[in-house]
């Protein structure tokens, strides 16, 4: 598997069980419908642990252009590859939301409420406020990206003795973003990575949903911009730091 190809499926993955879960909450008739915002945060944490380890070893699992940028500024990635992660997050955005949206189809049908529609495939305010909105996604991704740099693997102090964790391994980033969405999600949805927001948001426009609110682009820059400027104070302060 190619790391462009892993991107993808990675970015996918994320957003057909992260949107999923926002589905199965907010849709009407489902068998998960009002079970709240414990389940929607745990759904999206999990949808991380599922996509990390399954494009870690291929692509580094960024799934996230605000980790790609990051990394990038850190020195950590290489500014050519910048470009073609972002795309592949994009598009793999975009398919995972197209599948929730065929998969959940009788209940985007039995659903009249607009707004939770474009629920499962975008974030929106909880109070309209760009300079707050702006800030918290700032906030969000500037824990997501300083945390992922601090990040370091279990170690035997013998040489060539190193105990990798595996998959376990994607389980701190699981966690971290259930932190996040815990603790600093209620004001925006914690969008926290711009792929996340702008390639579903893109598939609500095209997609034949009835009865379908509007996409909300004067918005829709917030988490787009946000994680970058997040990501981007995280790897300054790194390099300050190290």
């Amino acid at each position: 598997m190619t790391p462009f190809i892993a991107e993808i499926i990675g970015t996918a993955l994320l957003i057909l069980l992260g949107g999923g879960v926002v589905a199965n909450v907010g849709l009407n008739k489902t068998n998960g419908n009002n079970s709240g915002w414990i389940v929607i945060t745990t759904g999206w944490a999990l949808a991380v642990y599922v996509a990390v380890v399954v494009t870690g070893p291929y692509s580094g699992a960024h799934i996230n252009p605000a980790v790609s940028i990051g990394l990038a500024v850190a020195g950590k990635f290489s500014w050519e590859l910048v470009p073609s992660y972002i795309l592949a997050q994009m598009i793999g955005a975009m398919t995972g939301a197209s599948i929730v949206w065929l998969m959940y189809k009788d209940h985007f049908d039995a659903t009249k409420n607009g707004d939770a529609k474009k629920a499962v495939f975008c974030t929106a305010p909880a109070i309209k406020n760009n300079f707050t909105n702006l800030l918290s996604e700032i906030v969000g991704t500037f824990v997501l990206i300083f945390t992922i740099l601090n990040f370091t693997d279990a170690t035997i102090n013998e040489p060539e003795a190193i105990i990798g964790l595996g998959s376990l391994g994607a389980l701190p980033v699981a966690f971290l973003v259930w932190a996040i969405g815990l603790s600093l999600g209620g004001t925006t949805g914690y969008a926290i990575n711009p792929a996340r927001d702008l390639g579903p948001r893109i598939a609500h426009a095209i997609l034949p949903i009835k009865d379908k609110a509007s996409n909300d682009w004067s918005y829709a820059w917030i988490p787009v911009l946000g994680p970058i400027i997040g990501a981007v104070i995280a790897a300054l302060l790194m390099i300050v730091l190290a």
